[in-house]
């Protein structure tokens, strides 16, 4: 038998374990954390919390293992087949001689990335102000003219169509088709977009399709699409997928729509309201019309009454002329005894001007006065005498002290009347006021 022996003596010489730590120190070293995609398989989830699977793609595989802690943050349920992405650390498990990853996190890798992309654009055109509220257009009430941009054979179309014949089918609806997924279809949106927005002939605009994945509603996530809204003149309402999803466009676009339907709903008045208004006016209308009409008539009745004949006219001003000679002859009669009675009582009162009568007359003056006085001021004072007692009466009738006075009482609770039982509670502690004081009590019940 010939023995083993080494070419060079001075060569080390390792032990397995001593190699395998070896390995796992230079692999851990070289390739700390690193992501890395692939197809999941022999996914396993024993009773433990952890996961074990192997992570391949078309020409190797390798082992992982993402522990209990880790996999409770993961947001889908990974299942065999799936593309992932991980966050992982290489390391190698010197008992076996294997090499696997320690999975740190997982996600999606189609929609991660997209879902990156997303937020990596919506942030750059946030900052740059096109999702500014204060810069949005308002919608018109009522327009007349509205272009839809979407895909001519989807159920989008259909449902918003229906939803503007039932609610408002005087609306002139273009369909502008365009595809809403796929390559080119966000530069087929943008072009329909721009060809509506510079006609000038629409009041408002729906871009919009059905609801799907990220990936079938990326074509609205694009960021020529975005300036282009934002760019528009013409009022434009996005109407992308369902509810809960969210595109670039929702963002940009003045008005957003839960769904194709809301979008038409948002855009299209409801018929029976519009009737309602109409009738309404209709009433008032009339009822204004009648208002006129019959103060036209009061006024034609008025003028035909004034209206009269030339000689009925003649005979009114030769009246008037009479009388104003009439009245002329009397005011110069009336002027003439006037200066002679006037010229009679100014001599009697030269004959009058002896200082001694009007002496004598002004002290019976005053005395006729001075007893006038006396009988204001004593009836003044027995009237003001029986009002303030019949005003005594009345308060006393009305007074809470009389009221007090025959049995009743008044509870109040934070100086606030109490005048249910609901305004107390049990242990509540309220203050009663009785004709001769105040009690202080503490409600035990009430019923």
């Amino acid at each position: 038998m010939k023995k083993f022996t080494t070419l060079h003596s001075s060569e080390p010489t390792f032990t397995v374990s001593e190699l395998n730590r070896q390995i796992q120190q230079l692999l851990e070293a070289s390739l700390p954390w690193i992501l890395v995609e692939g197809e999941l398989s022999n996914l396993a989830k024993p009773s433990s919390g952890h996961w074990y699977f192997s992570l391949k793609d078309d020409r190797a595989q390798i082992r992982c293992a993402m522990f209990k802690g880790k996999n409770m943050a993961v947001k889908f349920k990974p299942k065999d087949g799936d593309l992932v992405r991980l966050r992982a650390r290489v390391t190698f498990y010197g008992a076996r001689g294997d090499c696997q990853l320690m999975v740190e996190s997982m996600e999606a890798a189609g929609e991660g990335a997209l879902q990156a992309a997303f937020e990596r654009l919506k942030n750059q055109l946030q900052a740059e102000g096109l999702f500014d509220p204060t810069r949005k257009k308002a919608l018109p009430t009522r327009p007349e003219r509205v272009a839809i941009i979407t895909s001519a054979k989807g159920a989008a179309v259909r449902d918003m169509v229906i939803a503007f014949k039932r609610r408002f089918p005087l609306t002139e609806l273009t369909i502008l088709p365009t595809l809403v997924q796929g390559e080119g279809a966000a530069t087929n949106i943008r072009q329909q977009l721009e060809r509506a927005d510079v006609s000038g002939h629409f009041d408002a605009i729906i871009v919009g399709r059905g609801g799907g994945s990220l990936e079938d509603l990326w074509s609205f996530n694009d960021e020529a699409l975005a300036r282009a809204i934002y760019q528009a003149k013409t009022p434009i309402v996005s109407a992308v997928g369902h509810e809960v999803d969210f595109t670039i466009a929702d963002f940009v676009a003045d008005v957003r729509a839960a769904t194709p339907t809301a979008a038409a709903e948002l855009l299209s008045p409801d018929v029976r309201n519009l009737e309602q208004q109409i009738a309404h006016f209709e009433h008032l209308f009339t009822r204004r019309f009648e208002q006129t009409l019959q103060q036209h008539q009061q006024r034609l009745d008025f003028i035909t009454q004034r209206i009269r004949h030339p000689k009925e006219r003649i005979e009114q001003q030769q009246n008037r002329l009479d009388q104003s000679t009439k009245r002329l002859s009397q005011a110069i009669l009336s002027q003439l005894a006037q200066r002679q009675v006037r010229e009679s009582h100014l001599q009697q009162r030269l004959k009058q001007a002896n200082p001694n009568a009007k002496v004598v007359a002004h002290q019976e003056r005053i005395e006729r006065l001075q007893q006038r006085l006396n009988q204001a001021l004593g009836q003044t004072l027995n009237q003001k005498q029986q009002r303030f007692a019949q005003t005594i009466e009345k308060l006393d009738l009305v007074s809470p002290l009389n009221i007090l006075s025959r049995g009743y009482a008044i509870a109040s609770k934070d100086k606030q009347v109490i005048r249910s039982c609901r305004d107390v509670s049990e242990g509540d502690d309220i203050n009663i006021r009785v004709a001769d004081g105040t009690l202080k009590c503490l409600v035990k019940e009430t019923s």
